[in-house]
């Protein structure tokens, strides 16, 4: 009887724990994606409840920004340190924690009894999903190899797609109940169930993965991200309530001087220990840098645009929630078309063009909202605004999948915590200052001394206005793409090959450093 040799039962060994990976893997996206989900709908949910939560609290038209802006200011002062302690400490356990927290937040907002809990409440919820949702496109990196992630970021922006048709539409569900007497509560309550499931089925199937080098967190880093972050938001969102004080752009102005010092220290940092909050070395891949800018810009606009659409539709027009929530479905079922498309098949062959058309695209379907809502103005219907909402989905689907494949596509894996951390905290900083700028926008062009019967047409014409900001933001973003690389990377197939070879940074010699380090 012969034995088996130790180095073929070895190999056998390795071969069947490689497949329980593979087929684990799928169930660690679809927790990790539903992860996304919740967060994506826990925004859009919001937008669609404030006319309710503004009725049912007696919040004020700056309190119910800052419970859109709050989330976002701590979603963005966060998430860069969110992603680089899931490089440290392992993104399976910074993602949990971060479910079970948001989960937690979310049934403060809804157990809120008025609005400076509300607000509060909101905060905490930010700053749990800044540790969140860093690590889901982390553990995407990290666990899928480069031919494959063209496929699950396809899936990704179609998941973003899916979160904006439902967010709306579940929260004029839900809202419009008025389940159990409880109102507007209900659209944060329902977090409840999916947080509990996605904690226990992540211990279970998701692998940890972390850098292979030994990282300390930046904590000067931290703290200069936090304070140039909210210098730069909060006197903007708070300053037209404020009457814009001096003391607001000295504190905005400052905020430049601060954001200077992080990028001198981050650079001592990098030479001094190789463990910086930001990896500065990123910004040298124009695929990255180009990205930043482009997201950055991006958030803007959606920041601007959800906000007052949502009070123009439901203050301004007096329509239901369940109303409202239904215009928006054309836009969103046109997000999610375009975004499962583009990333398979018209990225790979017309490259950066796609992103651009996205961004005409979008101004189009503004400049035709725009028409339309001064040609029909009070009496304009649901399905009239479906045209430029469906045009305005297909450029926006074209945008979202497509940037984040090309801005992740070249970033070294030993990096994608910190990277994907930058990527969502500019895109969150944009968000939120696109949040204050609604005080300039919207809010500057209505009167503080509104007779009830001019309070619906100064909301028109406040949203047409806000409509002009948007389309000249999306003109810039047009422009900015063209620092994108003309065509999509390089390839799947020759991406892999690099990694495998070490190409992809990391100390030079060592193979392992340029591989995630998996365990579980």
């Amino acid at each position: 009887m012969t034995s088996t040799p130790p180095q073929t039962a070895q190999n056998a060994q390795t071969a069947q724990k490689a497949l329980s990976a593979d087929r684990r893997r799928w169930f660690a996206l679809a927790i990790v994606m539903t992860a996304a989900f919740m967060d994506l709908v826990d925004v859009t949910i919001v937008n669609i409840a404030i006319p309710s939560i503004q009725k049912d609290t007696g919040a004020t038209f700056s309190q119910i920004q800052w419970i859109t802006a709050g989330y976002a200011l701590a979603f963005a002062a966060g998430l860069i340190t969110g992603g680089r302690l899931g490089d440290i400490h392992g993104r399976k356990k910074l993602f949990l924690i971060g479910i079970a927290g948001f989960t937690l937040a979310s049934a403060l907002c809804g157990f809120a009894a008025n609005p400076e809990m509300l607000v509060a409440s909101r905060i905490l919820q930010g700053a749990m999903a800044a540790l969140m949702v860093p690590q889901v496109l982390s553990i995407v990196h990290a666990t899928f190899p480069a031919e494959e992630r063209g496929k699950v970021f396809g899936l990704f922006g179609a998941i973003v797609g899916l979160g904006a048709v439902s967010g709306p539409l579940l929260g004029a569900l839900l809202t419009q109940w008025n389940i159990a007497g409880l109102e507007w509560r209900p659209i944060f309550l329902i977090n409840l169930p999916v947080g509990v499931v996605g904690l226990l089925l992540g211990r279970k199937f998701i692998s940890e993965s972390k850098a292979p080098r030994a990282l300390r967190l930046d904590v000067v880093g931290v703290v200069l991200v936090v304070v140039g972050l909210l210098m730069l938001l909060y006197p903007l969102t708070r300053g037209r309530e404020l009457g814009w004080p001096v003391w607001g752009f000295l504190c905005m102005a400052g905020s430049i001087l601060v954001f200077a010092g992080l990028v001198a220290y981050e650079r001592q940092k990098a030479r001094r220990d190789g463990s910086p909050l930001i990896e500065l070395e990123l910004f040298k891949v124009k695929s990255f840098a180009a990205g930043i800018a482009v997201q950055a810009t991006f958030g803007i606009a959606l920041g601007i645009f959800f906000l007052v659409w949502t009070m123009y539709m439901q203050i301004g027009l007096g329509w239901s929630a369940l109303r409202a929530g239904t215009t928006g479905i054309p836009f969103s079922v046109s997000v999610s078309v375009a975004a499962a498309m583009s990333v398979q098949k018209l990225v790979p062959r017309f490259g950066r063009k796609v992103l651009q058309t996205g961004a005409l695209l979008m101004m189009t379907g503004l400049l035709i909202y725009i028409w339309e809502a001064d040609r029909y103005g009070m009496g304009i219907a649901s399905w009239q605004m479906a045209l430029p909402l469906v045009v305005m989905g297909l450029g926006m689907g074209l945008i979202v999948a497509p940037l984040t494949d090309a801005v992740l596509a070249d970033v070294p894996k030993e990096h994608s915590g910190s990277a994907s951390g930058l990527i969502n905290t500019v895109q969150q900083m944009g968000n939120a200052l696109g949040l204050g700028l609604v005080s300039v926008v919207f809010f500057g062009s209505i009167s503080d001394r509104l007779a009830p019967s001019a309070t619906g047409p100064a909301f028109a014409h406040a949203f047409m206005n806000s409509l002009w900001w948007v389309a000249g933001v999306l003109g810039a973003i047009f422009l900015l793409m063209f620092a994108l690389p003309k065509r999509a990377p390089a390839g799947a197939e020759a991406a892999s090959v690099a990694d495998e070879a070490g190409d992809v940074g990391g100390p030079a010699g060592t193979d392992e450093a340029n591989e995630p380090v998996l365990t579980g």
